[in-house]
């Protein structure tokens, strides 16, 4: 690659991940998904650890998403490296991941100061610096976006998941506002990548049925419809099977990191703390099973012949069999002066 490729992607992975950064937190200030509250303690605690949730999952989505869009710019030069197989293609391969990686994190910084002047209003009595807390939680967000970036760019099965993921929980926080909203509930705290279903349900001890059914067959559903493209190109099976596990394992990431311990979480909210772990490998169970069944539902089994192996071909009905004997050609009937191949030698000469 040269410079001038190196620059555009460099450049081109920082800036979409501020950019990406900085409009997922403007609707989330937006709409109030992202409310860092005036008192932490007491009620306010659940507001505090949801922001600092989703401010760290806004971080690590931020630097995968750069990284993709920047790949995704320069697809002639990785579909390129992909076709050879050559020990320095796949070095250059592992080294563009990583410095898209990379770049894509230094623009991901942004949320940082967009995380922590807003949370200077937030008085926490645990804490003197509260806004330290939030901007360093946005912190360890792109150090976990750094990790899972050049994961997320190996396999086309990964990304699908992790944009479908990232689609999704955007949607059901924009949901639970609009239904907040119209149902006259006002400054209700909207978990990450949860629909918030009431307390009439089925309880199990500190995990709401309904909620977690609905998490889990989410996941399901990501892990499945997102892989089935990748098994029908028959990209590999390992990038395939593995590629469910992505979007909800961020979500399991960030929550135990900003609860390890759980107590800072309510009752009303801890279903979704402990049902996250069961959420990753329910979607990696989905995407198991379409890298092992996907080749055979498609018609493609796994032990075809190479495409570009030669295949015989059937003799058509008008061409004999190799196998049949054939009719010997009738003997050509004439005088030797009608028959070339039986012509009289010529008459010697001054004879």
């Amino acid at each position: 690659m040269s410079a001038r490729r190196w620059l555009a992607s460099i450049t081109a992975a920082g800036g979409t991940a501020a950019g990406v950064a900085a409009a997922q937190l403007g609707v989330g200030y937006g709409l109030g998904i992202v409310a860092w509250p005036s008192q932490a303690g007491g009620e306010g605690e659940n507001a505090w650890v949801t922001s600092l949730a989703w401010a760290t999952w806004i971080a690590a989505t931020s630097v995968a998403v750069g990284a993709v869009c920047a790949a995704r710019l320069d697809a002639a030069q990785a579909a390129a490296g992909h076709r050879t197989g050559t020990v320095r293609a796949k070095v250059t391969t592992s080294l563009r991941r990583g410095v898209l990686a990379l770049s894509a994190a230094i623009g991901a910084l942004v949320t940082v100061p967009l995380v922590t002047v807003p949370a200077r209003v937030v008085d926490h009595p645990a804490t003197s610096a509260p806004e330290a807390i939030a901007g360093g939680y946005a912190l360890v967000g792109v150090i976990l976006g750094l990790v899972v970036a050049p994961g997320v760019l190996a396999a086309r099965a990964v990304t699908a998941n992790m944009i479908a993921s990232l689609g999704w929980f955007w949607l059901l926080a924009v949901a639970t506002v609009i239904d907040g909203v119209t149902a006259g509930r006002g400054g209700v705290t909207t978990q990450l990548a949860v629909w918030q279903f009431t307390s009439s349900g089925p309880d199990l001890p500190n995990i709401n049925v309904w909620q977690a059914l609905f998490t889990l067959g989410s996941a399901l559903l990501i892990g499945v419809l997102a892989a089935l493209p990748a098994a029908r190109r028959g990209d590999t099976a390992l990038g395939v099977a593995v590629s469910g596990a992505i979007g909800p394992l961020l979500v399991a990431a960030v929550y135990l990191l900003v609860a390890p311990t759980l107590t800072e979480v309510s009752s009303g909210e801890i279903s979704a703390y402990l049902v996250a772990p069961y959420a990753v490998l329910t979607g990696l169970a989905g995407s198991v099973a379409v890298a092992g069944l996907g080749p055979r539902l498609m018609g493609r089994p796994a032990d075809r012949e190479p495409t570009g192996a030669p295949q015989a071909e059937e003799p058509r009905a008008d061409e004999p069999r190799a196998d049949e004997p054939t009719e010997a050609a009738p003997e050509p009937t004439g005088s030797a002066t009608e028959r070339p191949d039986r012509q009289a030698p010529p008459a010697p000469v001054g004879t």
